[in-house]
Order: structure tokens, then C-alpha cells, then sequence
């Protein structure tokens, strides 16, 4: 699907690396990034949506089996079982490369850079064999907790997905918020829904890997503007292909190394989704507990919703 850029070049998304820069807002030392806009008192108020008790998951499965679109499966063997007679212990081994466009993680602010640097102008010589000496996942391992907002595009046009490289605009993340009667604020951990699984499923071929639907470069501005903390969803957050040549990955390029902005990929947001529509209501208390993997530049991770 060909990308209608709405007017923007390559020049134009280059320049959000200036105009959209939280480098030096929170100080020249800051690694925290746009989660410093999710204060302890913005927490504690979204701790009060929980009046049901009921939980939400929005992980996938680790992927343990090859295939075309997901070529580096998860390592998972049982190194101690239960079948011997004298058996007294299970216990395996897990090992993941959960970066790239399958596994349900987070992005720390050290996994992407723009000109040798990366977000708050630290080198990027500073991530090296030993891991990320700024910037790095577990800087943030209890800041990823707040009120998060699912935004349904694919439910606010009246369809059930969107197309793999269809890209979301700022008039149709509006439109969700409408129609969902919610708003979307400084501090949210915003999840967006493309309907990306559903819409696997029914593929007729092997699933296009490296087409998903996805955020318009477009949409940077409005994202720093709303100042949100956290930016999730069912694929990697942008539209794919994006249109754009020389910052070919903007969601992640503006949002990471620019903003600050934490982001979580591939989530399963139907469920979710599910919960939402239910209720009539589509903000919620939201958890996302990286795994204490120091100097990482991110994580597997688990995100829960409450209601």
C-alpha cells in the first residue's frame, strides 16, 4: 500500500528531530524521557479506575516456533523434568531476541539513535558489548505505571482491522476519541489498536512482515503536544513501509531518540479491546513490569490492564 505522506518530506520529519526534542527539558542527565510526565499523583488517581478487580493482559506468547515471520523464535526447553521416577524438580531455560516485529516488549530510550547519538544527546558509543550505560530498561523498571488509554481505529471507521502499511492520522486518532468519549492527556500510556492479529489470522498467504498498519509521521506532533508518557500497540507503533527514506522507522526514530518516548511493540490489544467496548469506558489502571535486565536496551514484558 502506497503511503500518502500528507505533504511532509524527508526534510520535514528530519526536522521533528529539533522541534519535537525533549533533550535537556528534565535536565542534561535525564534517561527517564517523556515518562517524567507520569508524576507519583497522576499514578495514584489512575489507581482509582480499578473498581472491579478485573485484569487484562496484553502480551502474546513468546514465539518458540520458525516461521516466515518470525524468524528467530524463542529458545524454550525443560533442562529438568518430571519424568523420572525419582524426580523432585522441574526447571528450563529461556533465552529471546525480542527485538523486531513478533515478541511483545519495550524499547528503552538507548535502542535507537539518530547521528550517533541518542535520546538527551548521550553517544551512542555509550551502549557497548557490556550493555547500555544510558538510557538503558532498567532505569525505568517502576515507571511504566499509570493510566492507559486504548484508542480503536479500526472500531471508531467501523471495521473490524486495518490493512497491513495503512497508515493512522491525527484526524482518525481524534475520531476514536470521540466516539469513545475519551481523551487522551499528559502523563497517558497511550495503547493504539490497529487490529494486526485478528487480521493475521485470516490471511490467505503468508503475513506480509514487513507491512503493518501502523502511526503516520504525521502524528509526532500531536503525540508531543498531548505529551504522552508511553506510546504502545499491536505492531511496532508505526505504519510499515512508512514512506519516508532517510528516517525510514519515524514513530521510533522522533519518538525514541527525540522525544524520549518509551515504546511498546506488539502487543495483543484485543482482549483489550474486548474489555473496553464492554464496559463502555476505554481508560484504565495500567501496569508494564520490564524484567530487572540491567543495561538492557529493553525487555520482554507483561502489560495489565485493570478496571
Amino acid at each position: 500500500m502506497a503511503v500518502d505522506n500528507r505533504g511532509l518530506t524527508d526534510a520535514d520529519v528530519l526536522g521533528y528531530m529539533a522541534s519535537l526534542s525533549n533533550w535537556g527539558r528534565w535536565g542534561a542527565q535525564d534517561q527517564a524521557g517523556a515518562l517524567n510526565y507520569l508524576t507519583p499523583q497522576m499514578r495514584a488517581e489512575a489507581a482509582r479506575l480499578v473498581t472491579e478487580g478485573a485484569v487484562v493482559p496484553i502480551s502474546r506468547p513468546l514465539p518458540v516456533e520458525p516461521s516466515p515471520d518470525n524468524p528467530r523464535p524463542a529458545l524454550h526447553y525443560l533442562s529438568r523434568t518430571g519424568e523420572s521416577a525419582d524426580a523432585t524438580v522441574a526447571m528450563d531455560f529461556v533465552g529471546v531476541a525480542y527485538h523486531g516485529r513478533n515478541t511483545s516488549h519495550i524499547d528503552a530510550l538507548c535502542h535507537i539513535f539518530h547521528e550517533g547519538k541518542m535520546y538527551n544527546g548521550f553517544p551512542a558509543s555509550d551502549v557497548r558489548p557490556d550493555g547500555a550505560h544510558h538510557n538503558a530498561i532498567d532505569g525505568v523498571l517502576d515507571q511504566v505505571v499509570g493510566r492507559g488509554v486504548l484508542l480503536d481505529v479500526p472500531a471508531a471507521l467501523g471495521r473490524p482491522w486495518l490493512e497491513p502499511g495503512e497508515p493512522i492520522s491525527v484526524d482518525q486518532l481524534e475520531l476514536a476519541e470521540q466516539r469513545q468519549g475519551v481523551r487522551v492527556g499528559e502523563g497517558d500510556i497511550l495503547l493504539v489498536r490497529t487490529g494486526r492479529w485478528p487480521r493475521a489470522a485470516i490471511a490467505q498467504a503468508p503475513w506480509p512482515l514487513l507491512e503493518l498498519a501502523g502511526l503516520h509521521a504525521s502524528t509526532l506532533p500531536w503525540l508531543h503536544e498531548r505529551r504522552v508518557a508511553v506510546l504502545g500497540g499491536d505492531g511496532i507503533n508505526d505504519v510499515s513501509p512508512s514512506g519516508f527514506d532517510e528516517v525510514r522507522l519515524p514513530i521510533h526514530t522522533v519518538g525514541i531518540v527525540g522525544m524520549g518516548l518509551h515504546l511498546l511493540d506488539n502487543h495483543d490489544l484485543e482482549a483489550l479491546a474486548a474489555a473496553c467496548a464492554a464496559r463502555g469506558r476505554h481508560s484504565f489502571f495500567f501496569v508494564v513490569a520490564p524484567l530487572f535486565l540491567e543495561r538492557g536496551t529493553g525487555s520482554p514484558c507483561t502489560g495489565l490492564a485493570m478496571f
